[in-house]
This record gives C-alpha cells, structure tokens and sequence, in this order.
C-alpha cells in the first residue's frame, strides 16, 4: 500500500520546510521537498526525539530494575522519545554489572547505555551516593569492554580530573564516547579531558565547576570547545535566560536530554538508594528539599526553547540530529527508511500530539 502525506513543515536531517512523504507498507520510502502531494497534515513532521540520559519512566529506576527497560521506553515513547540511552548512575558495582546483562540481552533494541558515574568528584555529586563515589575500577572497565564486545554503544560521564586524561584516551580508543560532568575540573583539567579524546559534556553547568570572570571552569570550557554539550531544558535545572545564554554560546553543538526519572509517565514518587524522592510543584526532591533529577521529557524541552524564541529548526536539531551524530546514528535524524511509529507530528505550538501512524493508513 502506497500512500502520500503533506505537511507546511518537515524536519528531515537538518532542514526544515515543506515537502511531500511517500509511505509504503509503514515505512517513508521518499521525501519530496517543496511538494504538495496527498493528504494535509496540519502540524510539523519529525523524526521522533532521541534522548541520551534517561534514568527512569513509568515507575522503573533503571538502577533498581534493569530487566524492566523496555517499561521505561515505552513510557517515554508517550511523549514522542522514539530512541532513548538507558543511564545506569553511582551504585555498588553489582548493580553495573547487573544492567549491562541486561542490556546485552536486549540486542540493540536501545540507543545504548549511558553510564553516569561513580566515577565523579565528590563535591558535585549531586544526587548521586557519596558510598559509591569511587575511582576508575576494573568492575567498570570490564563492563565497559563486554558492551563493546557486544556492539553496544557506550556513553561514559566522568570527572576529568578523577579518572586522568590517559585513562580517557584508553576508553576513547575502546570506543567509548566520553562526556565530563560531575566535575569540579579547572579550566585546565577541562580542556586536558577534552585534548584527551572526550566528545561531550553532561547536563551544562548541573554538577561542574561554574564559569567565573576569572576562572572558566568546566561548564566555560565545555561552552567554548565540547563537540557536543548535554542540556537540560526544563526551566528548573537552568533557568530560561541562561538557557538562551547557552544555546547562542555554544553555536548548535547542544542536544537535549531529559535525565528523566521514574515519574514521567508514572507515579508521582519512587525509591532512590533507599530513600524517597518525590514531585513537588513540578521539581523532583528528596525529604530535604534537595533537587533530585527530573520530573521532564524531551516534548517539554523542545516546546520551551521554542517558547523562548529559539528557532524550532534548531530547536529540532538539539533534539534529533545532534545526538545521533554524538552516537554515530545519523539514519535516526532521517524520515526515509523510518517506520511511520517512529516519526512523529507537533502541533502548532510545537507540542508532541501523536506518532505519524495515527494521522495515516498503514
């Protein structure tokens, strides 16, 4: 069954504008630029979001139930996050262990894994347990190697000035992306982590050592010289103005993630190193008050950036193209070969309705 559909605004790659889709049996065979063919649909097309730091969702801590992953896609695919990296935070090694069994079992059917510690300073920590906070260990270099082996794609967050930069270049030749973050890293340590072979920065001025007028720090350095730059885009974890800040500084090097946790598309509270985090007027905190991840989903990320007049195109570009270049995935940031459930519609004022599949025949 062949069937064409129209909309005023594609995304496809990185361009934004008009054009024509040719579905055949579910899947987008071409893409017709400038075209008006077939059925109007009356919002923007994209490939679904990519999200690199997913901790949870719908009511599944990965730490605590790895074997629940696909849980966690699923509700995230809710909210038009087709692909998604499982993220695996500071724990007792075991627990390392155990989600790298599982992600090895899954076959590919996630990005990857994100592992986010526990190899970090202990003074941005953050939410992350101060008993797990180690150094570089053959627990992690084990797991890292059996990924690898396995064909899955790895993402690392580190302290530079923890691990060393000799230690990034020998995960960086094993193939491991690296992202500092968690860092109280000089400007110095920063840039040496970077020279090392490290690719991107975690969650933008969360966790890391401040820009000052005197001192650049790790978040001025990441902002001047990372490939890519990880943000939160919630309002909460960077505040509106110097989210615009950030994306006019860091000049389209930025993709979006959501850190989320087990609330999006669950209950409003869950368990983390035995002790209860819940959602307070949006925030996600511990008994404290404390900031404790993410209570936000991609959809929300990019429908604020638009709100705040940034472009959509880029907009979309943080969202999709930039992290499945980070990942070496760019056929993610293309409609053509793309199942009509991957591929999703915005509404007109950029919020996630639905995946292409309920606006066509297939």
């Amino acid at each position: 069954m062949t069937e064409w559909v129209f909309s005023e605004t594609v995304f496809d790659k990185s361009s934004l504008g008009p054009a024509s889709l040719c579905i055949e049996n579910g899947l987008i065979v071409e893409v017709a630029p400038l075209a008006r063919r077939g059925t109007e649909i009356r919002g923007a097309i994209a490939p679904g979001f990519l999200d690199l730091q997913v901790n949870g969702g719908g009511g599944v801590l990965l730490n605590a139930d790895p074997g629940r992953i696909s849980e966690i896609g699923a509700a995230h695919r809710r909210f038009g996050t087709v692909g998604l990296m499982p993220t695996v935070i500071t724990d007792a090694p075991d627990v390392l262990t155990a989600v790298t069994d599982a992600i090895i079992a899954m076959k590919g059917d996630v990005l990857g894994l994100h592992i986010e510690g526990p190899h970090i300073a202990m003074s941005k920590r953050g939410t992350h347990s101060a008993a797990h906070v180690r150094p570089l260990d053959d627990n992690t270099l084990s797991a890292v190697k059996r990924l690898r082996d396995a064909g899955v794609t790895v993402l690392m967050t580190l302290a530079p000035e923890i691990v060393g930069a000799a230690a990034i270049a020998d995960l960086v030749a094993m193939g491991v992306i690296v992202s500092l973050g968690h860092s109280d890293a000089t400007a110095d340590e920063a840039e040496a982590g970077f020279e090392a072979g490290a690719q991107a920065v975690t969650h933008l001025f969360n966790a890391m050592s401040p820009m000052t007028h005197r001192a650049a720090g790790l978040a001025g350095v990441a902002m001047e010289r990372a490939p890519f730059v990880g943000l939160i885009a919630d309002g909460i974890h960077v505040e509106d103005r110097v989210l615009k800040i950030a994306v006019r500084a860091t000049q389209g090097r930025i993709f979006l993630v959501s850190d989320a946790m087990p609330t999006v598309g669950g209950p409003d509270q869950f368990d983390l190193y035995g002790a209860t985090i819940r959602v307070e007027d949006g925030r996600l905190v511990n008994a404290e008050g404390a900031l404790a991840g993410a209570h936000t989903t991609m959809a929300e990320g990019v429908a604020r950036l638009i709100g705040l007049e940034v472009p959509p195109e880029d907009v979309l570009h943080m969202a999709i193209t930039n992290p499945a270049t980070l990942i070496g995935r760019t056929d993610l940031a293309s409609l053509v070969g793309r199942s009509v459930e991957d591929v999703i519609v915005l509404n007109q004022n950029w919020r996630f309705i639905g995946p292409l599949a309920s606006f066509v025949d297939h």
